[in-house]
């Protein structure tokens, strides 16, 4: 009797060993391919100043760089025709194929763009071959952006999604630290012209092998058992994730637009707008602007699972309401210290800038997957996720550009951020915003079926 009843005991140890490792799998192949993805997307704004003088040749410095943050945004357009693509597609047959997919096209795109040729070797079609490589990354992105978070929800213990999702997106930054780390190093190592000549080309030919080694770790990993559930319900019957999506969740889509609006703002002044625009507006050189770039994101990876840990602890809508009203105050001091010509007062900006979109993080990067149905979760988190990133993250290198060339102010971009968490800000005290997590919502709010 005792070696029967052990037995069982034995083998239910291992099978939950097992599956803890999965799960640890999940979390590091969802972390990997956050990070592929943002390191194809920072590299352009990284390089944003060389890439306008080889693609983009102009009398005029700003025209150039407005052409060259004009294709930055580009990509964030077909987002969402990526998202309702492979959203619906992964809700249909699995999250884990869909990865697959998404996460090599995305690789060599990015590869791709390493080997075009530049505007003095072939002409206009140059600048054309460099948007259809960023509208194929943007495409890609649509489906890998929200996959990989949606994915390591779904196997997270539910006392710690956040800090499973914070950790995950928290790979976002890292690709400024290491991109810039590496561009950097390029820069002051090469002769300016064999740098200009080809060295900017070896941070996007190197997107190819990050995206096998994103594959292989990702082949060990397996479906929940919470979405296979789904699945199984929907086998055997005629299923439309886009036709549920629209029918049941176009108020929550909304939501949860306006929610990462704030945050696909900020994230890509951080990341994709700040080095260039120091340089322009701050006159730090290329090397002083990726120095104190890298910091601030090396802080952001850091504090952003944090944020999660306090999601858990408090909820989702208490980080939202703090983080926004946070951003709201201290934006416009946080541009006005990035543009002061010096570089400790750059990084302090920068790290200034941080700390409320950490907070802000702790409870959007979980409120947006946390907020669906498993049954729609990827389809409906990844329409409203990428029409958010489209609207304001494509945008806003853009708009910053141009509100400082149009106003000769160059703090403007802080003041458009500065009204966009004020409009949030209303919205998630005036109208029925929900809070997901499972110990302090409503018991009408749906969360994980």
């Amino acid at each position: 009797m005792t070696v029967s009843s052990s037995t069982p005991t034995t083998t239910d140890a291992i099978d939950q060993r097992q599956q803890q490792k999965m799960k640890r799998r999940v979390l590091a192949g969802g972390s990997i391919g956050q990070f592929i993805e943002f390191y194809d997307f920072t590299l352009y704004g990284l390089s944003a100043v060389t890439l306008s003088a080889l693609f983009f040749p102009s009398q005029s410095p700003l025209a150039g760089l407005l052409a060259t943050f004009a294709t930055f945004g580009v990509a964030f357009f077909v987002r969402p025709l990526g998202g309702l693509f492979f959203g619906a597609l992964g809700d249909k047959i699995g999250r884990r194929k869909v990865l697959f997919v998404t996460l090599m096209t995305i690789g060599l795109a990015t590869f791709g763009i390493g080997l075009l040729p530049t505007y003095a070797q072939i002409g206009a079609l140059a600048p054309a071959l460099l948007v259809l490589c960023r509208l194929v990354q943007g495409f890609s992105a649509g489906g890998e952006s929200v996959g990989a978070p949606a994915f390591v929800f779904e196997h997270a213990p539910i006392n710690r999604r956040g800090f499973w999702l914070n950790i995950t997106l928290a790979a976002t930054a890292l690709p400024s630290v290491i991109g810039g780390t590496l561009i950097l190093v390029l820069s002051t190592t090469m002769d300016p012209a064999n740098f200009q000549s080809y060295g900017w080309r070896i941070p996007f030919l190197l997107a190819l092998p990050l995206a096998l080694f994103g594959l292989w770790i990702r082949a060990k990993t397996e479906e929940s058992e919470e979405f296979k559930a789904v699945l199984a319900k929907n086998e055997h019957k005629e299923y439309s994730p886009l036709r549920q999506t629209f029918a049941e969740n176009k108020l929550r889509m909304l939501q949860v637009v306006f929610v990462m609006a704030l945050t696909a703002m900020g994230f890509y002044f951080l990341s994709g707008y700040f080095v260039s625009y120091v340089q322009v507006s701050g006159n730090l050189s290329l090397e002083m602007s990726l120095l104190a770039n890298a910091v601030a994101m090396a802080c952001y990876a850091l504090l952003l699972p944090l944020g999660g840990m306090l999601g858990d602890k408090f909820g989702r809508k208490p980080m939202l309401i703090v983080g926004s009203a946070s951003l709201l105050l201290l934006s416009v001091p946080c541009f006005w210290l990035v543009t002061s010509g010096s570089l400790s007062l750059a990084i302090a900006g920068q790290l200034l800038f941080v700390i409320p979109m950490c907070i802000y993080g702790g409870g959007c990067y979980t409120f947006f997957v946390e907020i669906f149905t498993t049954k729609t979760r990827f389809t409906s988190s990844a329409i409203s996720y990428n029409v958010a990133y489209a609207l304001f993250g494509g945008t806003a290198p853009f708009i910053g550009t141009w509100l400082v060339s149009m106003t000769g102010v160059s703090m403007m971009p802080g003041v458009y951020m500065a009204a966009g968490a004020l409009i949030v800000l209303c919205l998630l005290l005036f109208t029925p915003v929900p809070e997901t997590h499972p110990l302090f919502s409503k018991p009408e709010t749906p969360l994980t079926n």
